[in-house]
């Protein structure tokens, strides 16, 4: 079917929807009901640019994942936060380990797996850690229990998981960002969606500050240039 997309703007524009959610979910019988946000968070080195991490990375600045988590905790019932990543065998000192199991300790499912290393026709090495399919699986298994699932990603690729998840009766928000130059989020998936929220509309709430110290500073990295490439 044809689904109309709300573009959402303005700091509120999430606080809008999650309580429309709430009001909606509470005119249903006492079944369990709740949000989930899926954390889209895929490095791979064929195809960059649709994840959360470069979405903010193009808008300058730094995901705060503990604010990001309480955004959705503060306005709803947060079923689930899942993040996705690839990870490279031979990096176990790397920022992007730390950051995972920071994560994994503070109210996100991490679900990884390991980074494929090949060589091209050119003699180079590739890193390959495409995580789509693990993503899709989840979503569908568990649409069924939600009012609504926030996706984190551009990818055009979901547009198709999407459209299965409304199917089933489960509303569908997509954040990413259209500020950046080229876009990183997909006309073909912001218009399946049935809500947009731009994700620099987001950044006084989650930008991680520069000089902010805290309990999560040594497991909670910002991650170099040069971790993002080889991943």
């Amino acid at each position: 079917g044809v689904h109309a997309v709300r573009l959402l703007g303005a700091g509120a524009a999430h606080r809008h929807l999650l309580q429309h959610l709430v009001r909606r979910g509470a005119r249903r019988r006492r079944r369990r009901r709740g949000l989930r946000v899926g954390i889209h968070e895929e490095r791979r080195h064929e195809a960059p640019g649709a994840n959360l991490h470069a979405a903010a990375r193009s808008l300058n600045f730094d995901i705060d994942y503990r604010k990001l988590l309480n955004v959705f905790k503060n306005e709803g019932k947060l079923i689930r936060a899942l993040y996705y990543t690839a990870l490279v065998e031979d990096q176990k000192n790397s920022p992007i380990r730390s950051l995972v199991d920071w994560l994994d300790y503070n109210g996100y499912t991490m679900i990884t797996k390991p980074a494929k290393e090949y060589t091209d026709s050119s003699g180079n090495r590739k890193i390959k850690g495409n995580m789509d399919i693990e993503i899709s699986v989840d979503a569908i298994e568990m649409c069924d229990k939600l009012d609504h699932l926030v996706l984190f990603s551009g990818d055009g690729d979901f547009r198709r998981l999407v459209e299965a998840i409304q199917r089933r009766g489960t509303r569908v928000t997509v954040i990413s960002t259209v500020h950046s130059h080229p876009p990183l989020a997909a006309d073909e998936l912001r218009r399946q969606a049935d809500f947009f929220i731009e994700l620099d509309d987001l950044k006084e709430q989650i930008e991680r500050s520069s000089g902010e110290r805290d309990d999560n500073e040594l497991f909670h990295p910002k991650v170099s240039e040069n971790d993002r490439s080889s991943i």
